[in-house]
């Protein structure tokens, strides 16, 4: 049965996406769902959360405020919560339940607009799709909400987009932040990730950004296009495991196999055709994929089912997430662990091996 996980656990959906990104951001976030999925951001897909608390809230909605649309039970407590923690703007991400009654998400957000007096975000996730889906509108929006003045350009700043811990599998920006300084950069800002709103109103100072996830491209091409931003795909090194960048060397005349979101494997297939030049290396994806980022031997994978079918004797290493190894059977090659928290829950080594 096609779509059917049998051996894999669920990966992170829409609305986990979506919230990761306005995180730290100092917004207040309600989950429109009856409780359940709130639950989820909070206590698997959000590892932040232990560690780094945000106003995270679920609409509670109840069965019959759901089938009616009250909307306006849901803007009163937004409103009194407003009254309590004082955000700096509101978002409303959305679940199962609103995508089936079909919520009108821009009337939302105009009535928690004009009745709050903050800036509103809203996501239209249906909880059937991947983090990168609802994690590709927001971005957008956040910059086209917050970043909205031209400011003069500073040398040395350099903005990260796209770096969430679903993506990159960390919690925190040092490492990158020491990434691209040692590369020269004076100034790091990690968007929504220990970067701050303030620093997203200031996008437009950077002298470049570097977009480290597919979903993220599209936000960079705005800036692009509004602010003349100019902007390089890439994932950033200091994210790699130690193994893969000790072992980059070694695999001369083998076809390798990585399976990460499109921008984490590209850069494992440079990295390693620079190291050993030649070699065949293949990249493949559950989530999405840029036409710019795939050569010709790249795949997606639908389901479980296709990877199981794909990878067999054809190759000689496959780097991927170690929850993916049970998958592949009749692979006898060498296996290499690349975690990737929005696929399985785990974290790099060091900032915690599970949330």
């Amino acid at each position: 049965m096609k779509n059917l996980l049998k051996l894999l656990s669920p990966f992170a959906p829409d609305q986990s996406g979506a919230s990761a990104v306005l995180y730290e951001l100092g917004g207040l976030m309600v989950i429109c769902d009856a409780g359940g999925c709130a639950g989820n951001v909070c206590g698997f897909d959000e590892p932040r959360w232990f560690t780094k608390k945000s106003a995270v809230f679920s609409a509670g909605l109840r069965d019959m405020d759901a089938i009616l649309g009250r909307d306006d039970r849901l803007i009163e407590k937004l409103s009194k919560a407003c009254e309590q923690i004082s955000p700096a703007f509101t978002a409303i991400i959305g679940t199962p339940v609103p995508a089936v009654i079909a919520t009108d998400m821009r009337a939302l957000k105009r009535m928690t607009e004009k009745k709050t007096g903050l800036p509103c975000i809203t996501a239209e996730c249906t909880g059937t799709n991947y983090y990168d889906s609802g994690s590709e509108p927001v971005w957008i929006e956040l910059f086209k909400t917050f970043a909205t003045e031209s400011k003069p350009v500073q040398k040395g700043r350099l903005g990260i987009i796209g770096a969430t811990p679903l993506e990159l599998s960390i919690i925190s920006p040092e490492r990158i932040v020491a990434e691209y300084k040692a590369k020269g950069w004076e100034n790091v800002i990690c968007y929504g990730m220990g970067s701050t709103l303030d620093d997203v109103k200031n996008a437009a100072a950077a002298e470049m950004n570097i977009v480290c996830s597919a979903s993220a491209i599209k936000a960079a091409e705005y800036l692009k296009e509004k602010f003349g931003t100019p902007y390089e795909i890439e994932y950033p090194r200091s994210c790699l495991p130690e193994e893969i960048v000790q072992k980059a060397d070694k695999f001369t005349d083998k076809n390798v196999l990585v399976i990460h979101n499109q921008t984490a494997a590209d850069t494992v297939r440079k990295l390693i055709t620079e190291k050993s030049g030649k070699c065949h290396c293949t990249s493949a994806t559950f989530f999405m994929q840029k036409k710019g980022l795939s050569q010709q031997s790249d795949f997606f994978l639908a389901d479980e089912s296709d990877l199981c079918d794909n990878v067999g004797d054809n190759y000689d290493v496959v780097i991927a997430d170690k929850t993916l190894r049970r998958v592949m059977k009749n692979f006898s090659g060498e296996f290499i662990d690349f975690p990737h928290f929005g696929l399985s829950g785990r974290l790099l080594q060091g900032e915690s091996e599970k949330i």
